[in-house]
């Protein structure tokens, strides 16, 4: 052998061997969570954005010590349940694998109800439902060990209190919701009662606020987590 190739053969070994060592993200006893969803789960409105609900589910050590836990945030702002079901459930399942997956999607569904899109409200709530058991039932079938759990959606009276059948929309999602995590196996976590009666949790109630703000303040944010411990617990 030549040995000025020597020192280049040692070189590839070595980097050759640490390709198929085994890393830090990968070891067993790591805690793999995953936020899926829409700008809520994103933290959209936080500040900072790390004072989102899945952010501090990961500070706390909801589902583990931060210092044991990888930490993924797969979600964003606009997606509804057909793009999670698209976009974010693929690369979820494989090659993340997670032991834990928080999920909050649909409200997005559900304002395309409202103008400009003025969308058949019975003809969203059907395909969300499709939707969403794809997603809860995907991961259940792929993760059997996984912690699953959804959160239901929060009443914004500034809103349905201006839409007719606003409401009666609001309670018809969250059935779906709960049905349908039921029927996969996933827990829902019960924001619509942790908001309700209570101010100071969206940011619409700020004076200059736009009139389709949908989203929480630090404080409401701290209400989401709130509800996805108290179903992990």
């Amino acid at each position: 052998m030549n040995f000025a190739l020597r020192p280049a053969l040692f070189v590839l070994a070595l980097f050759g061997g640490a390709v198929h060592a085994e890393q830090p993200w990968t070891l067993s006893n790591n805690t793999r969570y995953i936020a899926l969803g829409d700008s809520l789960a994103a933290g959209y409105g936080a500040t900072p954005t790390t004072q989102g609900y899945a952010y501090l589910l990961y500070q706390k050590g909801t589902y583990d010590q931060a210092t044991n836990t990888i930490f993924a945030n797969a979600a964003v702002p606009g997606a509804t349940s057909g793009d999670v079901l698209a976009y974010q459930l693929p690369p979820a399942i494989n090659p993340f694998r997670p032991h834990v997956v928080t999920l909050s999607v649909g409200g997005n569904d559900a304002l395309s109800t409202l103008p400009p899109i003025n969308a058949d409200p019975l003809t969203v709530i059907r395909q969300f439902q499709e939707n969403l058991g794809r997603i809860l039932c995907g991961l259940r079938a792929a993760l059997p060990q996984a912690r699953i759990y959804v959160s239901n959606l929060y009443d914004i009276p500034e809103i349905t209190s201006q839409v007719r059948g606003g409401l009666e929309l609001i309670v018809t999602f969250n059935h779906v919701i709960t049905a349908t995590a039921n029927a996969c196996g996933a827990g829902v976590a019960d924001v619509f009662s942790e908001f309700s009666g209570r101010t100071g949790l969206l940011l619409i109630e700020r004076n200059g606020a736009g009139q389709f703000e949908v989203h929480p303040t630090n404080a409401g944010y701290r209400a989401m987590a709130a509800a996805f411990e108290a179903v992990h617990q």
